[in-house]
């Protein structure tokens, strides 16, 4: 295992990636960000998959990528293990043979590869398949000789991609804390790109989010979700953002509405976001008079179950702010019966001041 550090740049005839990142020797660092923000692109580009334009990538000492030098290290030889959304295991092969496979292309010898796929087959909780091909396990049996065999060849850097979207509800909180367990135990330096703010909580160290082919947040997980700068961040992090700038009550959204909260200690003007959590939200079917400072007219858009709770997404109403787009509030399925709402309805939000922190905003705002 060694320390990451990378800058990436690849242009497209509509897209350009430019992301700086370093992961510490050991370090779990997740890379997330909406559809399209680049995360597959960098994510190739460290495979060695796809050639950056610029930038270099090196692990440890070794650059294994610098288009300027020429240096263009290929896939199999850069020291870098991947693990995918599917397993994608040889057919033919046993989960033994699927794992000893790597060593033995690395020039291991037969006997100490199956000794070395035992060993890990064994740890990721498999050892009883050693003898059993792809297509006598399940889905979750065969993600987990999957991430046996990413670790097998005792790879410089490993990749996670999406490891655990494929899997069903059940198979996924055990795959998921084996394999915090696993990579964790082996010290192993990783880069796991997700969509799911649990498993970047439970796996990773620190969070880079992209949007647009850029940074726009970057820093130890829990402060990254506790305090998101950036809308993307705050909707897997199941909280509300309003973007806008700071004001002295708070923060002064798009339209000049002023969103009373928290002081961030921010200088007037600064680019800011006001963030709460839905549950915070109360909903009125007529406009609410009293203790709430916010008090916001909007459209329900949606009515989603979500736990215990019934969670409505709103949209503009007419003559409201448009921001309140996306916005959430939780409510008890009886006060959904009572409101009458309904996707369509009209009713009001309304947040305490002392609900809505003010931070500083991300480099971005979509």
């Amino acid at each position: 295992m060694t320390a990451l550090d990378a800058h990436v740049v690849v242009r497209r005839s509509t897209f350009t990636l430019d992301v700086t990142l370093q992961a510490a020797t050991g370090e779990v660092l997740a890379v997330l960000g909406p559809n399209g923000a680049g995360k597959s692109t960098l994510l190739g580009v460290l495979a060695g998959l796809l050639r950056p334009d610029e930038g270099h990538v090196r692990l440890g000492d070794t650059t294994v990528a610098d288009p300027a030098a020429g240096v263009h290290v290929p896939p199999h030889q850069r020291g870098v293990g991947l693990l995918a959304q599917e397993p994608l295991l040889f057919p033919h092969l046993t989960a033994l043979g699927n794992v000893a496979f790597g060593p033995r292309a690395q020039g291991v010898s037969r006997r100490e590869a199956e000794l070395r796929a035992k060993e890990l087959l064994a740890a990721v909780d498999a050892g009883e398949l050693a003898d059993r091909r792809p297509a006598r396990m399940s889905g979750g049996q065969q993600q987990r000789v999957a991430l046996a065999r990413a670790l097998a060849p005792r790879p410089d850097l490993l990749l996670l991609d999406e490891p655990l979207a494929a899997l069903d509800v059940d198979a996924t909180p055990a795959m998921r804390s084996l394999l915090r367990r696993v990579v964790r135990a082996a010290g192993q330096t990783a880069v796991l790109v997700t969509h799911s703010a649990l498993d970047a909580l439970v796996l990773a160290d620190r969070v880079v989010v992209l949007t647009g082919g850029r940074v726009v947040e970057q820093g130890p997980t829990r402060e990254v979700l506790a305090r998101p700068r950036s809308p993307f961040t705050a909707r897997i992090a199941g909280l509300d953002l309003v973007p806008g700038t700071a004001c002295p009550d708070g923060l002064l959204a798009p339209d000049g509405t002023v969103v009373a909260g928290r002081d961030g200690g921010l200088v007037e003007g600064e680019p800011a976001v006001a963030v709460f959590p839905p549950s915070a939200v109360a909903v009125f079917a007529e406009r609410p008079h009293g203790s709430p400072r916010n008090v916001l007219p909007v459209q329900v858009a949606a009515i989603e179950p979500h736990g215990d709770v019934v969670r409505l997404r709103a949209a503009a109403a007419p003559g409201g702010p448009a921001w309140v787009d996306g916005l959430a509030a939780d409510i008890t399925p009886a006060a959904v019966a009572e409101l009458g709402a309904e996707p369509g309805a009209r009713v009001w939000f309304a947040v305490k001041a002392t609900e809505v922190a003010i931070h500083a905003a991300g480099d971005a705002t979509s």
